[in-house]
């Protein structure tokens, strides 16, 4: 059973929109996913709130920010979405269950810079070897000098960039009725999910 976390200790960079696609697009492919969210701002936890009874599927995983327990028999895959400021023996927990990590990253120098240590941190975990590490580029163009240097940033740690997700209302509008670029006509979010498509081929290695 995989487990996905989604983790950067700064705040504002898209660890929500990312938990709740990944979600998404597990529950599109058929899977039996629950979504955890050990942030107190529960963002994750209001948007299933929020989703239509005729949309695929996704359970709530009770997590609170003190303990996180492991997921019940049934469940095929798992995302968890962690808060901000994440470190001592909660980040430790969530890294025993992690498989797959993604770090949200916005382009910018503060941001890149915030992330170094923690993105040090998971290279010296002691699970490090079990678990998969990816970043993402949230609201940018992956045409621009920011993309170039978030690139040039990561490439440095031997990380790989699984892709560059643009600045677009649909992740809003979509998020506001519970759903996902994964529950739409692909019509209406075509070049989303050109986007996504490194991001899932990563996901389901």
């Amino acid at each position: 059973m995989p487990v996905v976390v989604i983790a950067n200790p700064k705040g504002g960079v898209g660890k929500s929109t990312m938990s709740t696609n990944v979600a998404g697009y597990f529950a599109s492919q058929g899977h039996a996913v629950m979504l955890g969210d050990a942030d107190r701002q529960q963002s994750s936890r209001l948007w299933l709130g929020l989703r239509p009874p005729a949309a695929r599927p996704i359970a709530t995983w009770e997590v609170n920010a003190d303990m996180i327990v492991k997921p019940p028999k049934g469940i095929t895959h798992v995302v968890l979405d962690t808060p901000a400021g994440l470190h001592g023996w909660r980040f430790n927990d969530v890294l025993k269950l992690a498989d797959k990590v993604i770090v949200p990253l916005q382009p910018s120098v503060f941001d890149i810079f915030a992330t170094r240590s923690f993105l040090d941190q998971l290279a010296e975990h002691r699970h490090a070897g079990k678990m998969q590490v990816g970043i993402v580029g949230m609201r940018v163009d992956a045409r621009t000098i920011a993309a170039d240097k978030l690139r040039g940033f990561v490439e440095g740690l031997g990380l790989p960039v699984l892709g560059y997700l643009r600045d677009t209302q649909n992740y809003i509008h979509l998020a506001a009725r519970g759903l996902t670029v994964f529950d739409v006509a692909p019509g209406r979010v075509e070049k989303d999910l050109e986007q996504w498509q490194g991001i899932c081929r990563w996901l389901d290695q």
